[in-house]
């Protein structure tokens, strides 16, 4: 069965979203609105609902991307929803071990088992700056970090044993023996334990990653248990699918990684009626917001480039030194279509870079099978343009078509994000 996870962010992902009448721009303090969201993705029996996060407040004429912090949230969300997985981005650069564990470990136990958590490294350096960094660290110190930190929080989440708590009035509330300190020295952090939240009911929380970079692509097939990925279009997706794969035989790993790209979606019952719905967010964006997010992706200022002209060179990926994966899906599309640097800006404009399908509720479907059986995809993280909207649209109309197809499960089986994605509780390390 495929896996679909429901990304939510702001507005809608398109830029514009905030913009169209029919956003909740005014709700984005208003918890009942990410609860309405999650209840709707678990009507559509999606996998769960996933946050991004960042650490810097830039550029706010652009709209809301981040309001409320998104493990405070996900622990309302988890009162108003029964089955639905909650994933939230941890940063290993910002968090500590101790404190990132206690905190998904006390949302696993409130959800009942439902809770992800996807690791980033973080990297701005407006992001740095608001944690006592003058610039952000390199990127080999971030993923030595990285993979020290993952150690570090399942090691205490495994310092409490399954059966730790007695509870016994007569006076034995733990048993001693099985609560252990854990006495990590490290390169990055001194941290003794026990954690003060026993094991979770999932053991350990479901770890997703989303590496681009070569490093993180090790770190991902070593470490991940569920992967996000970029692909512009399934050629790109089928070559990300393949590599992480190898990577995690070599790791000598077997048990099933779930890879999941983005994916933006424009629905309706005509094929022309979903192309309106796009050119209506499109016409919404000012050029000049369109330009800034381009070079935040690209690492230059592109204001004063022509619109209607072909887009000037841009260096070879090996000598980008930001964040690798969104250049390299520009690069594909500027290789692909040879667009003006307006057409980029539009293939831009939503997902930022992100597969987009535009269509009836069974030609998404179709493609959506396309992906899922050649190697491209074993599932999807939605990226709706407009929310409630999009996906609203998706789950009424498309998520039957993946049923229809045997794709997509028609009730829960599992109570636990684990179950969900079909992975084994793993025991206790000694």
């Amino acid at each position: 069965m495929m896996h679909i996870n429901l990304f939510i962010f702001g507005c809608g992902h398109h830029r514009a979203a905030w913009r169209h009448p029919a956003s909740a721009v005014e709700r984005m303090g208003d918890i009942s609105y990410f609860e309405s969201l999650a209840q709707i993705a678990e009507q559509g029996k999606l996998d769960a609902v996933f946050f991004a996060d960042g650490h810097s407040a830039e550029n706010l004429s652009d709209g809301p991307r981040w309001f409320l912090e998104p493990l405070t949230a996900l622990a309302a969300m988890s009162r108003a929803t029964q089955h639905i997985g909650l994933i939230s981005t941890v940063s290993s650069t910002f968090y500590t071990p101790f404190h990132a564990a206690r905190m998904v470990a006390s949302l696993d136990h409130i959800s009942g088992g439902r809770m992800g958590w996807n690791v980033v490294t973080s990297m701005f350096d407006s992001e740095a700056r608001n944690h006592g960094y003058p610039s952000m660290p390199d990127h080999d110190w971030r993923y030595a970090r990285a993979e020290e930190f993952i150690t570090t929080v399942l090691a205490l989440w495994d310092s409490w044993g399954d059966d730790a708590l007695r509870c016994d009035r007569q006076g034995v509330y733990v048993a001693p023996e099985a609560v252990r300190s854990i006495k990590h020295q490290g390169e990055h952090f001194l941290v003794d334990g026990p954690l003060t939240v026993p094991r979770p009911p999932q053991g350990h929380p479901v770890l997703f990653q989303a590496g681009a970079s070569d490093q993180g692509r090790d770190l991902a097939a070593r470490r991940a248990e569920a992967i996000y990925a970029v692909a512009y279009d399934l050629g790109a997706a089928q070559a990300y699918y393949r590599d992480i794969k190898r990577r995690v035989r070599e790791a000598g790993r077997s048990e099933p990684v779930p890879i999941m790209p983005g994916l933006v979606t424009y629905v309706a019952s005509t094929e022309s009626e979903a192309r309106a719905k796009q050119r209506e967010l499109d016409e919404l964006l000012p050029s000049q917001d369109a330009l800034r997010q381009l070079g935040m992706y690209i690492g230059q200022d592109c204001q004063d480039w022509e619109l209607d002209a072909p887009v000037p060179p841009l260096p070879p990926l090996e000598a980008f030194t930001g964040p690798k994966g969104r250049y390299a899906t520009v690069l594909r599309i500027i290789e692909t279509e040879q667009p003006t640097l307006r057409g980029l800006l539009g293939r831009l404009a939503a997902g930022g870079g992100h597969c987009t399908m535009v269509g009836t509720p069974r030609t998404i479907a179709d493609e959506m099978e396309r992906w899922f059986r050649n190697e491209g995809a074993d599932g999807f993280n939605l990226m709706p343009p407009s929310l409630p909207g999009g996906i609203e649209d998706f789950i009424e109309y498309v998520i039957p078509e993946l049923q229809d197809l045997g794709l997509f499960r028609k009730a829960y089986e599992a109570t636990t994000l684990r179950g969900h994605l079909g992975l084994q509780r793993p025991p206790r390390q000694p």
